[in-house]
């Protein structure tokens, strides 16, 4: 047996849901097939010379618009993966209530090879190329970042636009994850990882999904392995450690791993990284990253790239719950390997929806034109202090600085990103957790977390008349 590719992992996952919906089957046909990829290539010119780039915007579904999905950067960008990864956005905007449809780009380059004013050029001009095609538009296609992409790449998207499109009121809009000083969010940067934090939350607030796996208790005390310490995957170390009390046991990177029995100090690793270019020479390194990989630990989160566990070491994963991080890095059949060995896997089309929720965030705050709490924060401090004074009269007792600051402070933007995050997660997870247990077909939470997608994607194209 051979590990499908990307795109035929997402489409089996897909097939297998369908099969437990009664779907007509046209209706079934065209929610699972991309409805158009563009190819372009363009030349920019660098360095004395011509060099030629290419890119790719693929759109999966259109059921609702405008679509919505990031842009990666990677040398091994190509159609199939731009195709299985818009798929996932469509499923998993449908799955958390975001009123998007999925899309998804790619640019062959490797940003390593590129000075930042270089990237900037390059970045400028396929803004260009897919402008034209309207394929960035605040309406209709709106990206975001991605794998080697971040704030920089989109705050340069959002300005060529506007120069493109100078009497547009919400070119700001036509992208999200910029700088907060550029149109950004608070939160929008560690909001994948946040969501992750947040998933595994509620995961441990459902104690019967939880004995299911051989856990118990809470977060605190799980040792927790993270396969890719990127962006996703620092932030999701860095507040489960040092919010929830579990211990990071290994990381797994690309020139080698870092073990500790006792918990690694995420903050000091991820620094000497930024100085290193990687975790060599970091206490406890070992250049065994495969073997790290298939280590016990209570949890693992794969938070790199897709199919980085597969047919060659599912049966070797020593783990009693993965949880998804990256898109895909689970092939379809080491899912289905992985199942039958009783470990528990919480899909990537729920656990790492926090990046595109806190996305729609950021896209609301541009059409509406004002950062959120701007209105209620100061009428919130008011009620809450006529409040306290009531109580400190009744009551003949007055409450410390401390106590009283944090009862009467109103939300600041990054408290309502953060408190809406919190919401969407939680309440996906209770209809994913309740779907599965719904119907003994539904065989495990990817499934029930499909299904539910699908149930939603099915509405929104028979309201619409198809």
């Amino acid at each position: 047996m051979k590990d499908s590719g990307f795109l035929a992992s997402v489409d089996a996952m897909y097939d297998r849901a369908a099969a437990l919906m009664n779907l007509p089957s046209g209706l079934a046909h065209q929610i699972k097939t991309v409805n158009s990829t563009y190819k372009v290539s363009f030349g920019v010119r660098l360095r004395d010379q011509m060099f030629t780039f290419t890119g790719f915007r693929s759109v999966h579904s259109e059921h609702l618009e405008p679509v919505k999905g990031g842009i990666r950067f990677a040398p091994t960008v190509n159609q199939e993966e731009v195709e299985a990864l818009a798929a996932l956005m469509s499923y998993k905007c449908a799955l958390v209530d975001v009123p998007f449809g999925g899309a998804k780009g790619g640019l062959l380059i490797d940003p390593k090879n590129w000075e930042k004013s270089e990237l900037e050029k390059i970045t400028r001009k396929f803004t260009q190329e897919l402008a034209k095609r309207d394929l960035i538009h605040p309406s209709q296609n709106v990206p975001a970042p991605d794998m080697g992409t971040g704030e920089s790449e989109m705050a340069w998207i959002a300005d060529e636009y506007r120069k493109l499109y100078p009497t547009e009121l919400n070119a700001l809009a036509c992208v999200t994850g910029k700088p907060v000083s550029k149109g950004g969010i608070q939160g929008r940067t560690e909001a994948t990882g946040r969501g992750i934090q947040y998933a595994i939350r509620e995961f441990f607030r459902h104690s019967d999904d939880v004995k299911s796996t051989g856990l118990s208790g809470t977060i605190e005390g799980k040792t927790i392995s993270i396969q890719g310490l990127g962006n996703v995957g620092y932030h999701a170390a860095a507040f489960l450690s040092q919010e929830d009390g579990a211990k990071i046991t290994s990381v797994i990177e690309r020139d080698g791993s870092i073990v500790d029995n006792k918990g690694i100090n995420i903050k000091a690793l991820h620094s000497h990284m930024k100085e290193t270019g990687g975790v060599s020479g970091f206490n406890g390194f070992t250049n065994k990253s495969k073997e790290t990989l298939e280590r016990q630990c209570d949890i693992l989160i794969p938070a790199a790239l897709e199919s980085v566990i597969n047919l060659s070491n599912a049966n070797k994963i020593k783990t009693k719950l993965i949880v998804e991080a990256a898109n895909g890095p689970i092939t379809f059949e080491a899912d289905d390997l992985l199942r039958r060995k009783g470990i528990t896997i919480i899909p990537d089309l729920y656990a790492n929806a926090g990046g595109v929720t806190v996305s729609y965030f950021e896209w609301v705050k541009n059409l509406t034109h004002m950062r959120f709490g701007r209105m209620q924060r100061r009428e919130t401090e008011h009620r809450n202090s006529l409040l306290i004074n009531s109580i400190e009269n009744i009551t003949g007792k007055k409450f410390s600085k401390k106590v009283r600051s944090n009862i009467t402070e109103g939300p600041k933007e990054i408290d309502l990103v953060r408190s809406g995050l919190d919401d969407t997660m939680r309440e996906a997870y209770i209809v994913i957790s309740s779907k599965r247990k719904s119907d003994p077909r539904i065989i495990d939470l990817r499934t029930a977390a499909m299904i539910t997608a699908l149930e939603k994607i099915t509405q929104s194209y028979l309201s619409s008349g198809l």
